[in-house]
């Protein structure tokens, strides 16, 4: 159960995201098209969750079902490729195993939806920069808006029919690695979280001179007078966490990977289910493994 602490930790965590539209505003959602997919029905999706302009999205979800089902928030990377998006989901990557995990998650029986971030896929066109900056001036973090969108899609995945709302998932990798740890530090709906390739420990990236491995839309001001990543992960606890790293990847520095795993294996262990966090490490870089797909597939049918 949560603590009143940790719920007053989660608030100001929030609070260092800007100026955001409020949690609870109305959301409307126009299906664009559906159809059949190589064993699952895609939906693409037209959401209003922000007030500020449409959110793209890709729902796929089994051919056939009995009752409500399981959800995963899948979380695109970045990665400089702004045209990508939510095709992330559906279509293969080099950096990704096959099959796509629209096709890999609905096999197991779960839904999935994703969303375009900010500047990706169907909302691109601004340069990173420039946004990032106008956003500043108007009291707003790029990352901010980029969080509220993806607890908003939290909202509309409950409210599906098809849903079970007690067995929601949330996984991405690199900016989606990212997101899926905020994601589930924030929302407590998130029962199991997956992160691939991105759980970097802030100052261990200073320290390495890494910083420029990641984007604008990665800093939000003050952050590291209030959190560390260990801190923000250790929200996500007793729920199920798993993490996969490549000791190759600059962006998530080896020492960094020894700090939060040392603390989260303390909060787990404090919280009386060691289990539930994991961390998988490979020598590669920055990117999903065979073996790092097994896993992962095997902690979702295991803890969601």
């Amino acid at each position: 159960m949560p603590t009143r602490e940790s719920n007053d930790t989660r608030q100001v965590l929030y609070d260092l995201l800007g100026d955001l539209p409020a949690r609870d505003r109305p959301i409307a959602c126009e299906t664009i098209w559906e159809r059949e997919q190589e064993g699952y029905i895609l939906e693409a999706l037209r959401l209003d969750v922000n007030g500020i302009e449409p959110v793209p999205a890709y729902l796929a979800r089994p051919k056939t079902q009995d009752g409500p089902i399981p959800a995963v928030l899948f979380n695109h990377s970045h990665g400089g490729h702004y045209e990508i998006g939510k095709e992330e989901l559906i279509a293969p990557r080099e950096y990704l195993q096959t099959p796509p995990y629209a096709k890999a998650l609905t096999d197991a029986g779960y839904l999935v939806m994703c969303i375009d971030a900010w500047n990706f896929g169907e909302r691109r066109g601004r340069a990173e920069t420039s946004l990032f900056k106008e956003l500043l001036w108007k009291g707003q973090v790029l990352w901010g808006l980029m969080v509220y969108d993806s607890l908003r899609a939290v909202d509309y995945l409950v409210s599906r029919p098809e849903v079970d709302g007690e067995r929601l998932g949330t996984l991405g990798i690199s900016m989606g690695s990212t997101m899926a740890w905020w994601l589930a530090a924030l929302d407590e709906r998130i029962k199991v979280c997956v992160d691939i390739c991105c759980l970097t420990d802030f100052e261990e990236l200073i320290r390495t001179g890494g910083l420029d491995c990641h984007g604008f839309y990665y800093y939000v001001p003050g952050l590291l007078k209030q959190f560390d990543t260990a801190a923000i992960n250790a929200l996500i606890a007793p729920r199920a966490h798993l993490a996969l790293a490549g000791t190759n990847d600059p962006l998530t520095p080896p020492a960094g990977l020894d700090k939060v795993d040392a603390a989260l294996q303390a909060v787990y262990a404090e919280a009386g289910v060691p289990e539930r966090w994991k961390l998988e490490r490979y020598a590669t870089g920055h990117f999903e493994t065979a073996h790092g797909r097994k896993t992962i597939m095997a902690f979702l049918g295991e803890f969601l």
